[in-house]
Parts: structure tokens; sequence; C-alpha cells
């Protein structure tokens, strides 16, 4: 006996869908990466007509894929956490005091450099959005994670009331519109700023135990 052929169609239709969802998922990244870019350029909020111009698309586009310029802007958060994050990895976390300082001090610095633009947007818009206040307390809450995990010896020398009230410091002190000062009304460079930092966490923190 033989068995009937198993036949497998084709199935265009499919394919067809598939490209155009990966085109359109494109384009919204294009889009995005434009509108931030135009930030970095100028602390002026970009237009629809700018931002389309510089992706290469149409301001129709641009709203086909974005409500309005706030849903583009929560989006640009969501894309920024996400690079954040793969870019921010702790490095050095379990060296000595003073390679732990610059190692943090340097990404922190780094993530503050890329991401101020966007930051003061996100602030100018967070009372129109709950998703935007959820997503800047998001960022917020990481940063406070990062400062636990790389001073995690000195901290632990600290009652429980010291410890917390020396992390609001310390994320006041490297908080974005700190790195912005430095650099904008101070005209510190990159590496100056860094030292600022570098120098007041270090008189911030308690000694670093003997076993760490």
């Amino acid at each position: 006996m033989v068995d009937d052929p198993v036949v497998t169609a084709p199935a265009p239709r499919r394919r067809r869908v598939d490209g155009r969802r990966l085109r359109s998922e494109r384009t919204k990244q294009l889009i995005i990466e434009a509108y931030l870019d135009l930030l970095r350029e100028s602390p002026q909020v970009p237009t629809s007509a700018q931002i389309a111009e510089r992706a290469g698309y149409s301001v129709r586009s641009v709203f086909e894929r974005f409500a309005d310029l706030l849903t583009l802007s929560l989006a640009a958060a969501n894309y920024a956490f996400v690079q954040g994050m793969a870019l921010a990895v702790a490095r050095h976390v379990d060296a000595d005091r003073q390679t732990r300082l610059r190692s943090h001090v340097e990404t922190r610095a780094d993530v503050c450099e890329r991401w101020l633009p966007l930051w003061r947007v996100l602030l100018h818009h967070v009372r129109e959005s709950d998703l935007l206040g959820v997503q800047i307390e998001r960022i917020r809450d990481a940063f406070i994670a990062r400062l636990q995990l790389m001073y995690r010896p000195e901290l632990s020398t600290l009652p429980e009331a010291e410890r917390r009230q020396l992390l609001i410091a310390l994320e006041a002190l490297i908080d974005f519109e700190s790195w912005g000062r430095m650099r904008e009304r101070h005209g510190l460079s990159v590496e100056a700023a860094r030292e600022v930092w570098i120098r007041a966490i270090d008189r911030m923190l308690p000694p670093t135990p003997p076993a760490a």
C-alpha cells in the first residue's frame, strides 16, 4: 500500500504579511532613531515634519505608526531603556573600591551623555501619561539598583535608615540634570565631570570593610 503523498502548499500570503510586518517595525525603529538624533542636536522638541524628513518618510507614515508625538516619546523611552541596559553592563562589581568607583561613574556618565535630551522631554510630558510615569520610575529604580550593586561592601556597613539616606543622596548626585549642569553650565569636559562624581561619591561612601 502506498501512502498518499503529502502536498505542502506554498504560503505566499503569509510571507507577504510577515514581510510587511518586518518593514513596518523597521520603519518604526528608523522614526524613533530620527527623533532621538534630532533631540541630541537641539533642545527643542522636533516637529513631526522634522522627524519625517530625518527618517526619510512622510508625516503620514509617522502618524500611521504613532498616534501622536507623546506616543512616540513613550516608544523612544522604551527603546532607550532597552538600549541603555544593553550598553550599561555592570563591570568590576567585585573589584577594589577605586576600580568600582571609576567603572560605575564611566558607565553612568555615558548613559547621561547619550540620553539626557530624551530624559528632559520625558519629564516635560510626564503629567500627560501614566505609562510614561511608570517608565521614568523604572529607569530610576534601575539606577538605584546599580548603586546598590556597585557599592554593596560600603553600604552593608550602614544601618538600614542611614543606607537609605545615602542612596537617596547618591541618586540625586548622579542624576541626569547633575550631569547636564556640569557639562552645560560649568563647561566641564566629560573627563572632568567624571572626576567630580568619582571624588564626591568617594567622600560620601563609608570606609570599605576589610573583608571587601
